[in-house]
Order: structure tokens, then sequence, then C-alpha cells
């Protein structure tokens, strides 16, 4: 038998092995590239530059004051939209309970934002359950009186009443998941995120409102689903608007008045 050399057989090796390594490249040359770090980075819009505030509450350097201790300007009646006639002095805005004065609200009309308020019990105050400071911020203002959307304000320290109604409550919707409250005298801060309702060119619901509520630093309304406007009787609906001013309710119990102070708001439109 003729002996096979030793180049030969590498030869033969090589030829055998050729298809396989044509049909490997072939493979290769259809499988898709591996991915890279890059195709999954968005470098663009770049958010806009935003200085926060100096401290803890401070409005940051996008905002929008509507209350800095010295006026007015932003707030409106609520009832005919003439100048505001609540009480300024030493830095607080404090409620009017003269007759005819009522409710206040911005001269701003908002959809989505971010708002900042902080409210204070009076240290005498009188009264029980929902007499006892009561007010409201509303979200959304959607009429006079006190048609819209009411976050509650209200003495929740000691003061017992139904849940839903009490202070960190979106009035008869909302009970809040917890009570912060702090002792009558002392300043308390609403942080909320509002997203409005939209609706439908027939003014129907197109997607519900929505509020996360931060009561003196603490969540108690986690992206609620409101059902509609607040209603002190009967059930919330909804009614088509497309932006709303921000109203502070003057409530007619009989307890002594609240204040406001280091009111601001971003609009995240």
């Amino acid at each position: 038998m003729k002996k096979i050399s030793s180049l030969s057989l590498v030869l033969l090796a090589s030829l055998a092995a050729l298809p396989l390594t044509r049909q490997m490249a072939a493979q290769q040359a259809a499988a898709p590239a591996a991915p890279k770090p890059e195709e999954t980075e968005v470098w663009e819009p770049v958010p806009a530059v935003v200085t926060p505030g100096s401290s803890c509450g401070a409005a940051p350097s996008d905002a929008i004051i509507l209350f800095d201790g010295k006026n007015q300007d932003e707030w409106v009646s609520a009832q005919d939209h003439t100048p505001a006639q609540w009480t300024v002095a030493d830095g607080i805005l404090t409620v009017s309970k003269a007759k005819g004065v009522g409710n206040i609200e911005t001269k701003r009309s908002f959809k989505n934002y971010q708002l900042h308020i902080e409210w204070k019990i009076p240290a005498d105050i009188t009264g029980s359950g929902q007499g006892r400071g009561n007010s409201g911020v509303f979200l959304a203002s959607t009429g006079p009186g006190d048609a819209g959307y009411e976050l509650q304000v209200l003495d929740a320290y000691n003061n017992k009443t139904y849940v839903n109604g009490m202070a960190g409550s979106l009035y008869k919707q909302a009970i809040p998941l917890a009570n912060p409250a702090l002792p009558p005298g002392q300043w308390e801060t609403y942080d909320v995120v509002w997203t409005a309702p939209t609706f439908n060119v027939d003014g129907t619901l197109k997607t519900p409102a929505y509020a996360t509520v931060f009561f003196n630093g603490v969540v108690v309304e986690n992206h609620f689903e409101l059902q509609g406007e607040t209603r002190y009787i009967g059930k919330p609906f909804y009614k088509a608007y497309e932006k709303a001013p921000i109203k502070l309710q003057a409530h007619g119990d009989k307890s002594e008045p609240l204040s406001f102070r280091n009111i601001w708001v971003r609009e995240l439109n």
C-alpha cells in the first residue's frame, strides 16, 4: 500500500475543513452585530438647568412666586376677579372672614404643576371637627365658590372628623395615608404634584386627574386618581376645562382665621 505523506494528510484535512469554514464565515456574516452601549444613550433634548432653593422649601429658579410675603398681586377674588382682599402683614397672608370677601384665586391659570404652600392653624384656635381651622387649596378652580378640586386644610392635631375630610385628604375622595400634622401655632407644608384631567373635543373625559401630596415631608396621597371635582354633597363628576387658577378657601366656620406663606408653583406642561 502506498503511504500517504504527512504533508498530504495536512492538505486533505484542510480541504475537508474548507466547506465548514465557509459555512461558519457565512453564518458570522449573517449574524447581527453585538449591541453597543451607545445605542441606548439619549443625548437630547438637554434638561434646562434649574438652581434649587437655598433651603428646604425655598423656591427654585424656575418657579412662579405666588406669594412672597409682600402683596397679593398674583391673586384676585374668586367671585368677581377684583383685587384680593385678604390681609398681608409680617410676610404672612391671612384669610379674611369679612362678609363678602370670600375665596381668592391666582390671576394665572395652570395645567400640570408642582406646588409648594405653607399654612398655619393659629395657636388660639377654637372649635372642633370641620369647624376648627377649616380652609382648602383648590388645585384647579373651575368656577366661583368651592367649585374645583380641593386639597383639605384643617387642624388635624387631636381633632376628630371624617377621615376623607381631614387635613391631607382630597376632599371626600382620598383618605390620607398618614397624619403628620403639627400642633396649632406651627407652620405646616404641602408639596403637591398635580396632573390635570384632559378631555376629548366633545367634552368627555380623556384622562383623569392625579395628585401626589407630601404633608410635612410625608407622602399622604400617592398619585391618587380623582373621580372628578370634589363635592361637599353628592358624587364627584368631571366637567371639561383646559387650564384653571389655584384657589384658597375662606371657609365659613367661626374659628380663628388661618394663614399662608411661601407659595410657589412650577409648571410641568
